[in-house]
């Protein structure tokens, strides 16, 4: 009994990982260890001159979203996500900012007053700022340990000429413990080197450690290591399990129920269902959402990640089929923490109250206890 439990525990180490070629669909090989999966993406960094707090000085973390309002009202607001405060800039009244900046980013030549909010409330305000380019960084490479390499990988590499060893797109397919499909992560995959692996039993295991250069598509962020070690064990078992983390780590939790394979998708529950929804964590805008999906779906279930995408899963082939009832339990700590929100323009309006309308428009009929 004991070797059948050893025997499966190195066949799941051994398939953690595939790297599969996306455009012809074979496995370049499977693998036990990968490094070099957590990083950050290029952050930009803005320094903002005559920094005015709102209330508290902003440090550390900030926010999912802050936006940037133009007060000459000539522009749209501008959005930096993920946005982190470095603290005053050294004998200045300027605050230094870090953040992901998308299309809507600020434009560099603007000068005014902007004003800037979390969604909940206003962070300050300055009368100008400019972008800072950050000192160069090297990423470091992506080696997959243990790799057993497919028969297409094993004839590219014993014919490997420069060209050849650029293998283009690939995803990299994880698995849980428990072998269900946990994430797939896209990158460009150019070998750097190979060679034979540690983590085989003796050198004529045949597995290599294949060392790759560049960078995932999309680095999964340092903060979200816990929950991928977490998450690796298998889906939650039990509800709540999200509760007792922070904010930035609701959202890297509700971002990997997002992302993360479902395979049932697509397949609904009979009309007339009737929800249950612990209200107890609800107290920012992931909580909301976690809640949700819970409810619905069960412990790291999925319904919905802001007011559109929710409207969507009512709609069908995310679990539920309407009409259905949902109770929602301690509904006064949602209505206390999201009654008041901020839209990207700073116009105030309640989140709370226009969750229970979509849900109604969907002919979801909510109890509140």
């Amino acid at each position: 009994m004991m070797a059948d439990v050893q025997e499966k525990e190195a066949r799941r180490g051994r398939t953690r990982y595939r790297l599969t070629d996306t455009e012809r669909g074979h496995a370049w090989g499977d693998c036990a260890e990968v490094e070099g999966l957590f990083g950050e993406t290029w952050r930009e960094t803005y320094e903002l001159f005559g920094w005015v707090p709102e209330g508290a000085a902003v440090l550390g973390w900030v926010g999912r979203d802050v936006w940037w309002v133009p007060q000459d009202g000539a522009l749209d607001p501008w959005l930096l996500e993920d946005a982190e405060s470095l603290g005053p800039h050294p004998g200045t009244d300027g605050l230094v900012l870090t953040g992901l900046d998308g299309h809507l980013g600020p434009p560099e030549d603007h000068r005014g007053t902007v004003l800037l909010h979390d969604g909940r409330r206003l962070l300050g305000s300055c009368r100008g700022f400019t972008r800072i380019l950050p000192p160069g960084r090297s990423d470091p490479p992506i080696v997959l340990r243990g790799l057993s390499p497919g028969a297409e990988l094993r004839r590219a590499l014993a014919t490997a000429t420069r060209r050849t060893l650029d293998l283009g797109e690939a995803a990299l397919e994880v698995r849980d413990d428990r072998g269900e499909p946990f994430a797939e992560l896209l990158m460009w995959v150019t070998v750097s080197s190979w060679c034979p692996s540690a983590l085989g039993s003796g050198s004529g295991s045949g597995l290599i450690d294949l060392e790759l250069e560049g960078k995932l598509s999309v680095p999964v962020p340092e903060h979200a290591r816990p929950l991928w070690e977490r998450w690796l064990a298998g889906r939650p078992q039990t509800p709540g399990t999200w509760a007792a983390l922070d904010t930035r780590q609701r959202w890297a939790w509700l971002d990997h129920v997002l992302s993360r394979p479902r395979p049932g998708t697509g397949v609904d529950r009979p009309a007339g269902q009737a929800y249950e929804l612990d209200g107890r964590p609800v107290t920012d805008v992931p909580g909301l959402y976690l809640a949700l999906g819970e409810a619905v779906n069960g412990p790291g279930g999925y319904f919905g990640a802001n007011l559109d995408a929710l409207h969507d899963c009512l709609g069908g082939g995310f679990g539920h089929s309407g009409p259905g009832t949902l109770l929602w339990h301690d509904s006064a700590v949602a209505r206390e923490h999201l009654s008041h929100a901020l839209t990207p323009d700073g116009r105030p309006y309640d989140l709370f109250g226009a969750a229970l309308e979509v849900l109604a428009e969907s002919r979801m009929r909510v109890t509140l206890a």
